[in-house]
């Protein structure tokens, strides 16, 4: 849901109950300088995009936050770094957590989920980035182990913090009608949560559709994090699905030779 009528047309912010000093903002692929494949707002470096495109709409990104984005080397792993007014870009890391005015964590996207964290009470917000590989790894939980070291900081003996008091936001992703995986991908989450298999449909050939939505919310809900906002899994979420809003990396690398970033930011204002 577009808020702000400021802001380029189609960019999300979440509709959440997050108290007021959180900023959160999802930039699909309106109101950049990128050309295609990559068009038109493009924030990957890595993407083969032109690289004083990617720093323009960099700098169009920060000033719609107000707030300095911070951009991770995105592995599909679990490492979580702590972001400060020291952090710089490129480090190696799926999520990032911070408690420090003006700074975003931010995470790119093209499919895989983005996961927003905030606290109704303590002032630290996270971002994690969750394809399969990330969620499967542990990227939610070590994001949220980070999350809630900073949030026991602040405490103190009149104010205790619970987890219940996490939000989470899911952003756009591929969907549950398009991510088609491999055995693999499957065997990977029942490892640890045989009920995820109510999160597979199975196709023809041995291989499957997968909800990573849902595979999200269920690693959420263990970690007691119950109020989960944004993505239910419904087609409107879909990058795949949505050329004109999404950019997405199965539809377009190898049928275009590029698949442009997304991004979702979230700072303590």
């Amino acid at each position: 849901m577009n808020l702000n009528p400021s802001l380029p047309p189609g960019w999300l912010q979440p509709a959440w109950p997050a108290p007021g000093w959180v900023g959160a903002l999802f930039a699909t692929r309106a109101g950049g300088v990128s050309e295609e494949p990559w068009g038109s707002l493009n924030a990957g470096g890595q993407a083969g995009d032109v690289p004083g495109s990617v720093r323009a709409n960099r700098e169009r990104l920060a000033l719609a936050l107000g707030a300095r984005p911070v951009f991770l080397r995105q592995v599909h792993g679990a490492r979580v770094i702590e972001l400060g007014p020291e952090s710089v870009d490129g480090a190696q890391a799926d999520g990032a957590v911070t408690q420090s005015l003006g700074i975003a964590c931010t995470v790119q996207v093209a499919d895989c989920l983005p996961v927003l964290l905030a606290h109704r009470q303590a002032r630290v917000v996270a971002a994690a980035h969750a394809g399969w590989r990330g969620l499967a790894a542990g990227v939610l939980e070590r994001t949220f182990e980070r999350f809630w070291e900073l949030a026991r900081r602040q405490e103190n003996p009149a104010n205790r913090f619970m987890p219940g008091g996490t939000l989470a936001w899911l952003g756009p992703a591929i969907g549950p009608r398009r991510f088609e995986v491999g055995g693999e991908v499957r065997a990977a989450f029942l490892a640890g949560d045989a009920q995820a298999a109510g999160c597979f449909h199975t196709l023809p050939g041995g291989k499957f559709l997968a909800d990573l939505p849902a595979l999200a919310r269920r690693r959420l809900a263990r970690m007691g994090i119950t109020h989960v906002y944004g993505n239910d899994g419904g087609d409107g979420w879909c990058t795949m699905s949505d050329a004109a809003r999404f950019h997405s990396y199965r539809r377009d690398q190898a049928r275009l030779g590029g698949a442009g970033r997304m991004t979702a930011c979230i700072w303590l204002q």
